[in-house]
This record gives C-alpha cells, structure tokens and sequence, in this order.
C-alpha cells in the first residue's frame, strides 16, 4: 500500500511551499523562517526519529515550575528536584526553599517542604534506598565593590569544663580599642577538656591530682558593626563577648582571623538529612561537623558516605577534613585527609580506591588539587595518574564511570579554565584503571570547545551527552545545542537529535526508569551575544526518547514478574515471554547529579541464564563494584532496545 500523508503533513508540506514561494520576495528573514519551518518537518518524521532520537518539553504547571538545582532519581520511580534558594538572594533572604517530586511515568509533581537551604548541598543514595543530601548555603557571596563592612572568621574560645556555650547570632564581640564585630550565625562552643594527671614522690605516695584544662573552639563568621577600613584587620587580637559577666566574661572570648573588605564567598552549613522516598519526607540526622558548600558526597563500598570539600561556615575551601557518615548510627567521623578543589568527581573503583578524574566545578586555587589519580582511603596515599592533555581545563567538565563497570575505565569530556576562564576544550580521555600503570589515552573530540556538558549512561552501554556553553555560564550567547552518543567499544561519537532548550551552569540530567533521558535546569549569566541582557534561569524541562525507541516501542522486551530482592546465591530471576530476545542485561545505579557531577551512576554487565519462560541474572558480589543500594535492572534486544526498567535491591 503506497505512503499516504496525513492533513498535518499536507498542510505542512504545503505551507513550506507557499513560505518558500514567499521566500523569495522577501529575502533573508522569510528563508530564516522556511529554515525553521523545515527543521521542525524534518525532526518529526518517524525516520529522523529513529535514526537521531526526539526531544519533548515536558507540561509543568506553574505552580511546581523551580530552579533545578539538583536532580535524583528514587527507587519510587520519582525524581526529586532540589532547588533550596535556587541561586536567588530574594528567596534565601524570605527563607524560601523549594524541592518538587516530579513523577515522570504520570507526569505529576508534588512540593515537599524543604528545611534547609540546600542550594549547592551534596547527596548520594544510600544501602536502604533513601537519598543523604548535606550541606547548603547560609549566606550569598558579596562580590568585589560590594562589602562595605569588614568580615570574617572569630575563633570563640570556652575555658569553662562545665558547660557549654551557646552564643546567638547578632552577639558582639569588642577589642580593647573599641571596635566591634557582630556573629551573624547562632554558634554552640562546647564545654572545655578537663584532665586529670596522676602523679608519685619518690617513696612512691600518690600526689594530689594535677588538673589540666584546654579551652575549646568553635568559629563564626563575623561582621564589623560599623562601615569602612578602621574594622580592618590582619592580626589575631581576643575579644570580650560583649554582655557576659564576671567568670563568664573571663572562660568565654573571641580570637579574630582576617577580617577585611575583600569579596566575601558563600558560606555553607552543616546540616545534613535523609529524604525518605516512601514518606516523601527530609528527616533530620545528625550535622556533618564541618559546613559545606559545593560538597561532594560518595558512596563506599560498605554502604558508608564520605563528604569531601566544600566551602565552610566563613566562606573558606575546606583544607581536606573530610568526613564519612554511617546510615547505621546516623553520625559522622573523621575521614582521611585529602585536599580536593569542591564538587569534585569520585568514582568507587576495584579494591575500595576512589578515582579522582580532575573533573570540579570551581572553587579553589589553580595549582592545587586538579592532578587526576587514585586514592587509597586505608592508607590516604594518592597516586597521580599522567597523560591528561589540557588538564588547565578540567572545571566544570564531565567524568563517567565507562560502562560496564567490570571495564574499570573513567572518561572526561570537556571543561574549561579556572573561574571566570573564556577557555574551553572539545578534549575528551579515557583511562584504564586496571591497568599496572594506568594513563589517560586522549579520545575523540567533541564537536566544539564545552563545558557544563552532561553525561548520561545508556542501558545499550554507550553514554548521552548533550548541552553545554562554550564560555563560562552560557556568556555570549554561548550555549552548544547539540546531543550526541559516545560508544565505549568504537571510542567514536555519533550525533543525536539537538536539544531546543540551551542548558549551561546549574544543569543536570539523568536517566528514567523507561529509559528515556531527562534534562533540567541552566542559569546563564546573560541571554544575548553582546551580555547586555541579564540572564534567566531555565525552568523548562525536555525530556529524550531515543532512536531505539522509536524503531522498536512496541517489540521492546519485557520483564514480567520478579523479586525485588537478590537470592543467597546474588541471582534473581524474573518471568518473560521471550527470554530468546533478551541479549544483554545491565544493572543500573540511579542518579544523584548537581553541577554535572554524578558520580552515582554505573552500570555493571550481569550473566544471564536463560530457562523455560524466564531468565536467571547473576548479580556480582564485589561491593566496590556494586555498592548496597536499590538499581534498575535493564535488558536490551540484539539491537540494543531496552526494557522498562526492573528496581532490585542489592543489599
């Protein structure tokens, strides 16, 4: 039966005829116009799609559109979408925060009420399926020109064993000479050590005890009271707490930091909670012990999270206290000491070791902590891994844990110089962790110089990339509208269907449980090439369906019913009506991104055994390669078509 055009395609047909006919007495605009009206005829015909994939916007009402900060994805199926302020003084200053529960199978969205600021927090999944987010923001950065009143750290020493010390914010702290400085944060200092010291004389009678006292510490950020450079100050000078009294006033004190009228950056928090998928709730846990901003948040192989960098409660890179928490007790300890640039990309890899791929997202010197290399947590050792070409322009570049993960290969695309850097590079590396001496091994470029790009791993094993700018936050109307596939065994990318919505600094994306992708977030400093207009953010959100899907929707394969949890032997079997069909299966972590950084997602290759109207997946035992934790379980056919995804529980 021949090709028959519906009205829509008629119509469209023919009104790109007649605006072409018009094209031509009205020159440049109207064959701009004939341009546009063609691309989008050409982008929806079924071919197109199955060859480049498709792009839809998705319906938000109103009400529940927000500035996507961070995006997760939950073992509900649920996506979570944290916002906190949103990068907005007005709403930090309000105490506005936001977080939307966004379900994609039924398209609709919930508000959950939000506790914290956690604008620029850290998260990761944890073992039971509940998501960590740390951190946040407890004030805005004042830029160069912009502080008019000296600020900085006062270290509050306690001498008393007896109590603690609780000190609210706006408490004044006063030099000898005069000059006052007031807290802007509420901060606890804890009682002082006693310690007793037992000693003998020389026919061996015990002496009285000798008593030993050490003042404790806390530190808060301090502001001058009043305007100008006579608050300024860099030497360490003690304070009265302006208020106490007798032996109050001597056990309680301030040593003031630097304080001065130099640009002051955000300051994090310590805060620190679980979101409860089932309750869709934030429950309290106990505060990290640093403040952080910018944090990055790992899984390990034990279920355990280490949080490393972050800028602190005065707006200071942290100097490597990192610290790890325990889902068991719901407390922090001490973590190995490292310094790392904030936001940086961790990957658990063989043996426990987490690989730094020299993948960040901004804050911190530019000689310190952007060698990529391995890092032994057990004995804090760190070696350097060479062969990164352009390793100046690491910053806001993608990293990807390659699948499968039995590979062991990481891979950066992108990035660009420090700070406010015009620099960017299409450079891509991959490097081979199993490796005696692993290197990097430079890849194929991407089309153009970028950064912000994300990077999304695919049930097929290859990796969808898409957006980005080419200059620091989509400045000069910058923004990359292209999407493209990288294939891990060809080392080769190939194009996918161009995105309509240009997506730079705060932007994310993630994979859905039906294995489309979806895109989020963007807040570009200026929205024309001359910077003249102020920039928007971006609360539109596109969702990918990939050409798979459109070759194949209706013969994709199909899990039936199965358990959601792993039997003694780490296999799990469910029922299907063609296990002839399933080629391949991979177990997927969802994600948790921010920034372009995920370094939750990972995918690792499962046998298959194939008997009767089921099929048998073996699951691997090593927890460095499968951390505890709820995945999709995905199957492919010969093609590389995937199931709706399967949620198991490895525990």
């Amino acid at each position: 039966m021949a090709y028959q055009p519906s009205q829509k395609t008629k119509k469209t047909v023919l009104g790109i005829g007649g605006i072409a006919v018009l094209a031509g007495l009205n020159a440049p605009a109207a064959l701009d116009f004939v341009s546009a009206q063609y691309h989008e005829y050409k982008i929806a015909q079924p071919a197109y799609k199955a060859k480049y994939g498709s792009w839809d916007q998705v319906a938000i009402p109103e009400e529940y559109r927000t500035n996507a900060i961070h995006a997760a994805l939950l073992h509900t199926g649920k996506v979570l979408i944290v916002a906190g302020s949103g990068n907005e003084q007005r709403k930090f200053d309000k105490g506005e925060f936001d977080t939307v529960l966004w379900d994609p199978e039924k398209n609709t969205f919930k508000k959950v009420p939000t506790p914290e600021d956690f604008f620029c927090a850290g998260h990761a999944q944890l073992p039971d399926g509940r998501l960590l987010v740390a951190g946040g923001t407890a004030r805005y950065e004042l830029l160069d020109g912009e502080v008019t009143r000296a600020g900085g750290g006062m270290r509050v020493k306690n001498e008393s064993p007896d109590k603690a010390v609780f000190l609210k914010k706006g408490t004044r702290f006063r030099s000898p000479s005069g000059v006052e400085y007031v807290t802007r944060f509420d901060v606890t200092v804890p009682k002082a050590k006693r310690t007793f010291k037992v000693t003998y004389n020389s026919r061996g009678v015990m002496q009285p005890w000798q008593t030993k006292v050490t003042a404790s510490e806390a530190r808060v950020f301090v502001e001058a009271v009043k305007k100008g450079k006579r608050s300024v100050t860099d030497k360490q000078a003690q304070y009265a707490v302006v208020g106490l009294k007798g032996r109050a006033a001597e056990n309680v004190y301030g040593l003031s930091e630097k304080i001065t009228l130099d640009k002051q950056d955000f300051q994090g928090i310590r805060a620190a909670y679980e979101f409860d998928p089932k309750a869709e709730k934030y429950v309290p846990v106990d505060p990290m012990d640093k403040a952080r901003w910018y944090p990055t948040l790992v899984g390990l192989d034990d279920g355990r999270v280490l949080a490393v960098s972050g800028l602190d409660d005065v707006g200071m890179i942290d100097p490597g206290d990192n610290e790890i928490y325990d889902p068991e007790t719901k407390k922090w300890s001490p973590g190995p000491k490292r310094y790392f640039p904030t936001y940086p990309a961790l990957f658990l890899t063989k043996g426990g070791k987490l690989f730094y791929s020299a993948s960040n997202a901004g804050y911190g010197p530019a000689d310190q902590g952007r060698v990529p290399g391995l890092w032994d947590l057990e004995t804090n050792t760190f070696r350097k891994v060479p062969g990164l070409e352009d390793v100046d322009q690491t910053e806001t570049s993608a990293s990807v844990l390659l699948p499968p993960a039995q590979d062991q290969k990481v891979m950066i695309l992108g990035g660009g110089g420090v700070g406010e850097s015009r620099k960017s590079t299409p450079r891509t590396a991959v490097v081979d962790l199993k490796k005696d001496n692993p290197a990097f091994e430079t890849g194929p470029d991407l089309p153009q110089g970028t950064r912000y790009l994300n990077s999304v791993i695919m049930p097929d094993d290859t990796v969808f990339t898409s957006n980005g700018s080419k200059d620091y936050r989509g400045r000069s109307a910058s923004n990359i509208l292209r999407a493209q596939f990288y294939d891990p065994k060809a080392n080769a990318f190939r194009e996918a269907a161009a995105p309509k919505v240009g997506r730079n600094y705060h932007s994310e994306a993630l994979l859905l449980p039906d294995g489309r992708i979806a895109t989020f977030g963007s807040d570009p400093l200026f929205d024309d090439q001359q910077n003249t207009k102020l920039g928007h953010f971006e609360q539109r959100m596109e969702v990918f369906t990939p050409p798979a899907l459109h070759k194949n929707a209706r013969s994709r394969p199909v899990l039936k019913e199965g358990p959601s949890t792993l039997d003694d032997d780490h296999r799990i079997t469910f029922r299907t009506d063609h296990p002839e069909r399933v080629a391949a299966a991979r177990l997927m972590r969802p994600s948790a991104v921010t920034h372009t950084t995920d370094v939750e997602q990972r995918s690792i290759e499962l046998d298959i055994t194939r008997k009767g109207g089921s099929v048998t997946f073996d699951v691997p035992r090593d927890p460095a390669l499968v951390p505890p934790g709820w995945y999709m379980l995905f199957v492919t056919d010969a093609e590389g078509t995937p199931s709706k995804a399967k949620w198991v529980h490895v525990r």
